[in-house]
């Protein structure tokens, strides 16, 4: 499915023209009136954030730092006791999650790209952050995403815990050998379910079967980079990005395959055709996707109260086209886009906050944390 036409071009209006300068612009969208702000600055190509319970946000810098953002928007030092990262290319620092029982446990889970013998790899850690939030303690090493491999694209690497306390865990392709995503032996283009310990989940649908890992879920993935539950429904959703266009949200079932690199909707960086078709009967079509390529990354539901129009909306950060795209759903079904903030700056991340606003991480170099607030 396609959103075209009308639907697709939809824009609301500019903040600014040279960039997203989050200095207070009013933006008028189809559902709400709001105003952009700079709520935290000084992070380096910020990729992932999550909140603690007592509204403090934990963000991750890509070149390998985590920070710890006040409620007031202050920015602390780089945190200690990290474990270290292979930071080139797209690899680094990426996720971080809060477990579901942190308030007794203050365990959070952190995904990186890491070296190891034979290259690199895509690797989901476990931390507990002290009390004192200046350090991470107890730092231990779950899951690789092996085998490893040279080259740093294409991680995926974006965490979700389910309701039931699961680990949902994106793995990208890793671009130079598009066919493991295909391979039910390798780790690489996955969706992986795992135990709090890193062990495969019970009633993954693959276990049990020879030459598979257990830990698979969905597979057929090139770059995932967003994984969001849809609260209303409590289906799992799976963001990712295209070649030449060919970008996609995916409804994620046990043992679906998405496809790639077979069939797809897009092209080489070259302009030559990648896949055999566009579908096939034996791997699972996306809910929605675009050409030319938007290249969404993080994704979040909206549930607050901040902005009533937006209510069981679901967010997605976007790259190429520099915006965030909001599109409506009846159930798990997409009746509609509107594009945000379109060609002003590059977003990485979206989250929603405890308060009710929406949190947007911008990849830049000089890097920031963008609040969405209420304009009258």
């Amino acid at each position: 499915m396609v959103l075209a036409g009308a639907l697709a071009a939809l824009l609301a209006t500019p903040a600014c023209a040279e960039g997203l300068r989050g200095g207070g612009e009013v933006v008028e969208s189809e559902a709400a009136r709001f105003r952009v702000t700079t709520f935290a600055a000084g992070l380096e190509h910020p990729w992932g954030a999550a909140f603690l319970p007592d509204g403090r946000l934990l963000v991750t810098e890509r070149p390998g730092r985590l920070r710890l953002i006040g409620r007031d928007g202050a920015v602390s030092p780089p945190l200690s006791g990290l474990p270290a990262v292979a930071a080139a290319g797209q690899g680094g620092l990426l996720d971080v999650q809060v477990a579901p029982d942190f308030a007794t446990t203050r365990e959070i889970y952190l995904c990186q790209a890491a070296r190891i013998q034979g290259g690199n790899v895509m690797r989901l850690t476990r931390a507990r952050l002290a009390a004192d939030g200046r350090a991470l303690d107890t730092v231990q090493p779950l899951l690789d995403a092996t085998p490893a491999q040279s080259g740093n694209g294409h991680y995926g690497c974006r965490i979700a815990f389910a309701p039931d306390g699961k680990v949902f865990l994106t793995s990208g392709d890793r671009q130079s050998e598009p066919e493991r995503a295909q391979r039910l032996d390798d780790l690489a283009g996955k969706l992986l379910r795992l135990e709090r310990d890193g062990r495969p989940a019970a009633g993954n649908p693959f276990q049990g079967r020879a030459g598979v890992r257990p830990e698979i879920y969905a597979y057929g993935i090139r770059s995932p980079q967003g994984l969001v539950f849809n609260p209303a429904t409590g289906t799992l959703f799976e963001i990712e990005m295209g070649p030449r266009g060919g970008d996609e949200v995916n409804i994620v079932r046990p043992g679906a395959n998405f496809g790639w690199p077979v069939v797809g909707h897009g092209r080489a960086y070259s302009g030559l055709p990648i896949h055999e078709g566009s579908s096939r009967p034996d791997m699972q079509d996306p809910l929605v996707h675009w050409t030319p390529s938007i290249s969404p990354s993080g994704a979040a539901f909206y549930e607050g109260a901040a902005f009533p129009g937006w209510r069981s909306n679901l967010f997605l950060a976007t790259l190429s086209s520099a915006g965030l795209m909001r599109l409506t759903l009846e159930g798990d079904r997409i009746t509609g886009q509107e594009r945000l903030l379109w060609g002003q700056t590059r977003l990485r991340h979206v989250v929603a906050g405890p308060d009710g606003l929406l949190y947007l991480l911008t990849d830049e170099s000089r890097g920031r944390v963008l609040r969405l607030e209420p304009a009258p």
